[in-house]
């Protein structure tokens, strides 16, 4: 997870108040933080549930520094990316966020749960990491930290994670390819032209795509345009710019696309940005 010189990082600060116990298992940190907020990578031995009241924020993880690939996730208002205790993490503001950060103790861990993932916060989710953020006896405080444990292992996961092969041990073609992408979220080419682009063929690339990063090359690249479409909405730009843009020919196209992903309209995802 490469530090970029350019990028003035905000210090994590003092952890202490929020640490979790086998007693407290489940603390709420509340913080509003302005666009463009770095936190510098770091880790805790603690899981950690990153949460927008309103605002979006971007989250860089590596479960395992030495084989696993960072995988970058988008994280509006209706979706918490969990963090598993011990992962090197970073977060960026990509819209002025009211923040959640949720810190579990590592024994509240569900099982299988050793990597990171995107879950939906349900409405009964949302409300009680509110109602965690507020002054409480202490068998209050222990029946809502049940609840928003029980709630975290029922909710829906998503993908909402653009991964991308490792600096070092990942396919170099592969890394290229992906970053070509990134960079150019409006081009309409098909896989055939990129592999074409970097001097391989449509079939290698497709195999690299299922071995290096567990998924098609039409999922990946739906995940990236929804990477890239997510801050834009949030900033008020007409679904119909977010949409040529994204690559789409149509509105309507962009807008089935998006609605099958995030359950609801661009149009409304830009309002719960918003908090309206």
């Amino acid at each position: 997870m490469p530090r970029n010189a350019s990028i003035t990082f905000t210090p994590v600060g003092n952890t202490d108040p929020y640490t979790p116990s086998v007693q407290r298992p489940v603390r709420v940190r509340a913080r509003t933080l302005p666009v463009d907020t770095h936190f510098e990578p770091h880790r805790h031995p603690w899981a950690q549930l990153a949460y927008c009241a309103t605002g979006i924020v971007q989250v860089t993880a590596s479960p395992n520094d030495a084989v696993a690939d960072e995988v970058t996730y988008i994280v509006p208002p209706s979706r918490a990316v969990w963090i598993a205790p011990g992962a090197l993490h970073a977060v960026n503001v990509r819209e002025a966020a009211e923040l959640r950060t949720l810190y579990l103790d590592a024994s509240t861990t569900p099982q299988g749960w050793q990597g990171c993932r995107v879950i939906v916060v349900s409405p009964l989710l949302r409300e009680l990491i509110h109602a965690l953020d507020a002054p409480m006896t202490a068998p209050r405080e222990a029946l809502l930290a049940a609840l928003v444990q029980d709630e975290i292992t029922r909710a829906d996961t998503q993908s909402l994670g653009v991964p991308l092969p490792h600096p070092q041990t990942g396919d170099k073609r592969l890394r290229a390819l992906c970053e070509a992408v990134l960079r150019a979220p409006a081009e309409r080419a098909t896989l055939a032209d990129w592999a074409a682009d970097i001097g391989a063929s449509e079939r290698t690339m497709a195999r690299l795509f299922r071995e290096e990063l567990g998924t098609s090359y039409q999922q990946w690249r739906q995940q990236a345009v929804l990477a890239h479409a997510l801050p834009l909405l949030a900033r008020g730009t007409p679904v119909s710019e977010v949409a040529a843009a994204s690559g789409y020919a149509s509105d309507s196209a962009f807008s089935a696309m998006f609605k099958a992903a995030m359950g609801h309209s661009p149009s409304r995802f830009a309002a719960s940005v918003r908090g309206q």
